[in-house]
């Protein structure tokens, strides 16, 4: 039987602009920003609406910003009688794909991000890093690269993204190194816009925090299978789930995997539910040739209704 997937974005979605339509026409969204408002204390609308984008990209105002127009997006589209057989999200997207499968509260998931976003931000200013996309090489032969440039400082991967897609974080110079060394080996190196080394051990520290935030927090087992960054598995356990999200921060984030389970698990659909089409343009990367798969995105009323008429 055919499945459904629902995958959201996390950081590098955001844009100035993003959730305008729904925000205008649909008195839930406006209802659930006014909440993600009240919740982080920032000026979140005037920041998706109007920038500017360089205070919209800080990790303290992002990571509530993308969950609550990942939000929105599910909410029209769940109101639209969607349901989905697979939850997954990419990082930050993970804390919406926890909501739609009802392992958390909207409030919680908001006040997590929240706190998530401030703590990352705090570690990022006390061990400043880098990221880069290693493209045309392996899992096998960028953790090769990677070992070879440990002694250059903190370096591992973060996002193993497609077969030939992998974001490595860590200290400037030993970024910078295995981008050389991936370029002699026929790889290509691309530096990324961030603010700091994320799913690395310079962000570690945030993690005793985070879990005293996540304390007093009910988490839920999920209503559908959710498969999660930290393993690419789908759990129940609502304890283990909790010591994953503490882990996932310095953790490499299986998107591959993840995808790659779904797609053996028979989803032939997966919408993207969020700003930008990030994952979606992943998707052609991963999925492999030949495969029947539907892929969409939802995030404004216009791609809702297209969405709703291919499903």
């Amino acid at each position: 039987m055919a499945k459904t997937a629902i995958l959201f974005p996390g950081q590098g979605s955001q844009f100035v602009g993003m959730g305008r339509d729904f925000l205008d026409t649909d008195s839930d969204a406006q209802a659930l920003m006014a909440k993600a408002e009240e919740i982080s204390g920032f000026p979140l609308e005037k920041l998706c609406l109007q920038g500017p984008l360089e205070e919209l990209t800080r990790t303290l105002h992002l990571q509530p910003a993308v969950t609550v127009l990942n939000l929105i997006c599910w909410q029209a589209l769940a109101k639209a009688g969607v349901k989905g057989d697979f939850f997954a999200g990419h990082s930050l997207g993970e804390y919406a794909a926890l909501q739609a499968a009802g392992v958390l509260s909207a409030e919680d998931a908001l006040q997590l991000v929240t706190e998530r976003g401030r703590l990352m931000e705090r570690e990022a200013r006390a061990n400043p890093g880098a990221m880069s996309a290693i493209l045309k090489l392996g899992i096998e032969e960028v953790q090769g690269l990677v070992a070879a440039c440990r002694e250059r400082g903190e370096v591992t991967i973060a996002n193993y993204n497609s077969a030939q897609q992998i974001v490595i974080s860590g200290v400037k110079e030993a970024v910078e190194a295995v981008g050389v060394l991936a370029a002699q080996k026929g790889g290509k190196a691309i530096a990324l816009p961030v603010s700091g080394a994320w799913h690395s051990r310079l962000v570690a520290g945030a993690i005793a925090d985070f879990e005293k935030a996540m304390a007093g927090v009910t988490f839920n087992p999920p209503r559908a299978t959710m498969l999660f960054n930290v393993t690419a598995a789908p759990e129940t356990d609502p304890q283990l789930i909790r010591a994953m999200m503490s882990q996932q921060i310095a953790a490499m984030v299986r998107w591959y995997e993840i995808i790659m389970a779904m797609y053996h698990q028979g989803a032939t659909t997966f919408i993207e539910v969020g700003p930008k089409k990030v994952l979606t343009g992943l998707m052609k990367k991963v999925l492999p040739p030949g495969h029947n798969c539907t892929c969409l995105q939802v995030e404004d009323p216009a791609t809702l209704a297209v969405c709703l008429e291919r499903i």
